[in-house]
């Protein structure tokens, strides 16, 4: 069973690293859902993750689920124990706390730009997430650690991306910012204004209109010396019929 559980999770690991470009030291927040279910089963998060993902972990959680594991009292504080020994990462809920699922919600905005796991026993929170494309999802069963399968919104996704229909919003942002960098952003706006430019006329409609008259204008002249030609034939005529009558008399 082991040996399969850890098939698993390096074949999903596998899954958002080359798609969505996850990277160690992976950056995953737990909540207090996450602490307690490990507390309750003795699991060792800090030890025990890293060899399940096969790569350094941070853990990481926010001021607001620290808030709400001191609000719940006795029944978790051992949660509140764990949770205070990982790191705190900054939300925007400075002056009015949320819950630990919404704030934890609120960190994977926007396409999820800073690659955060979320280990979680919510299952409403959990659900919510698997709305979200490339968030990997962590729970407990059977004292066991569990990386879950991506979402078909995640595989969806990678379809997309695959057609070339699609780009992530976080990289649309750095392409921006890397032409603005470089110039580029103010060179292509230019190639656009003059393309909308009127042009002058077409050289080659010029000369075509050119040919046509020359044409035209051959046409009388070639007139004119057919009856030039006519007209000497006719004055030779005369000229011989006159030789003759002089020579008859």
């Amino acid at each position: 069973m082991k040996l399969t559980r850890q098939k698993h999770a390096k074949k999903n690991m596998g899954f958002y690293k080359h798609n969505f470009h996850f990277r160690e030291p992976f950056q995953v927040l737990l909540d207090g859902t996450f602490c307690q279910a490990a507390l309750r089963n003795k699991i060792q998060i800090r030890e025990q993750l890293p060899g399940y993902l096969d790569g350094a972990a941070q853990l990481c959680t926010t001021r607001c689920v620290l808030k709400e594991l001191e609000s719940l009292g006795k029944a978790l504080y051992g949660a509140k124990l764990i949770a205070q020994r990982f790191q705190v990462r900054n939300c925007s809920h400075h002056k009015d706390p949320v819950s630990g699922s919404a704030c934890l919600l609120s960190m994977i905005e926007e396409g999820n730009p800073h690659h955060f796991f979320i280990a979680t026993q919510d299952q409403d929170l959990a659900n919510k997430v698997k709305k979200k494309a490339g968030v990997p999802l962590l729970f407990i069963i059977q004292n066991t650690m569990v990386l879950d399968k991506p979402s078909p919104k995640s595989l969806a996704f990678v379809q997309q991306l695959q057609t070339n229909q699609l780009v992530p919003e976080h990289q649309k942002q750095s392409i921006v910012q890397l032409k603005e960098k470089e110039g580029l952003a103010k060179q292509e706006g230019e190639k656009r204004r003059k393309r909308k430019r009127a042009g002058g006329p077409n050289p080659l409609s010029c000369l075509k209109k050119k040919k046509k008259k020359t044409q035209e204008g051959q046409e009388p002249s070639a007139e004119k010396k057919k009856r030039r030609k006519r007209k000497r034939n006719r004055v030779k005529a005369e000229a011989m019929q006159s030789v003759q009558k002089n020579e008859e008399e």
